[in-house]
């Protein structure tokens, strides 16, 4: 009996550490990633070096730009924002976007997604428009095609009409300095050498 009273203890202790195993376990792998210094809003996408989706998009009315259409990626790089007014590091993001429209190397393009166009319009009057395409994707179906997981996000175009990078998450100046604009240095360089 005794015997068996000891083995059902022993049992016990074990069921008892199991859950605390666990739990160091998944704490030891979520402390590797945070200390891994991988950069979270650079998420790897599948369209990394394939054709950029087929996109035509009516223009955002009223704003006196054309639509987006993926043909008129051909020949140049291009920086396209997904951005919607309802999103606040949009707003966020927006003076970043207002200073890359300066830089006439590459063109800025945008595509307004799930957004009204009335608050797509007086979101870019009030903040100034940096795009010299918006295209308005209403119910999101093209931002699924471009494997979009939320707003903002960023993608590189090379004059190939091929996705060289995404970022994920509002630009900021260091963003912008460290990830985006080497980048598209890299697709002028590359395009220029093609």
């Amino acid at each position: 009996m005794s015997e068996n009273t000891e083995t059902a203890r022993r049992t016990r202790r074990l069921a008892g550490l199991l859950p605390l195993a666990v739990f160091a376990f998944l704490a030891g792998v979520f402390l590797l990633q945070l200390l891994s210094g991988r950069d979270g809003s650079v998420v790897p996408s599948a369209l990394i070096g394939q054709p950029a989706p087929k996109t035509a998009l009516d223009a955002l009315a009223g704003l006196g730009v054309p639509g987006l259409d993926s043909s008129a990626f051909a020949g140049k790089v291009t920086v396209l924002n997904i951005f919607a007014s309802w999103c606040a590091p949009c707003r966020e993001e927006h003076p970043v976007l207002l200073a890359l429209a300066k830089d006439k190397r590459f063109a800025l393009s945008g595509l307004n997604y799930k957004d009204e166009p009335d608050d797509a319009r007086r979101f870019l009057g009030e903040l100034g428009n940096p795009f010299g395409a918006v295209g308005v994707d209403p119910a999101g179906r093209t931002a699924i095609e471009w494997g979009v997981y939320g707003v903002p996000e960023t993608f590189v175009i090379g004059k190939d009409g091929t996705i060289r990078f995404k970022h994920v998450g509002p630009l900021t100046e260091g963003s912008v300095r460290t990830l985006l604009m080497p980048e598209v240095e890299r697709a002028l360089a590359a395009d220029t050498a093609d």
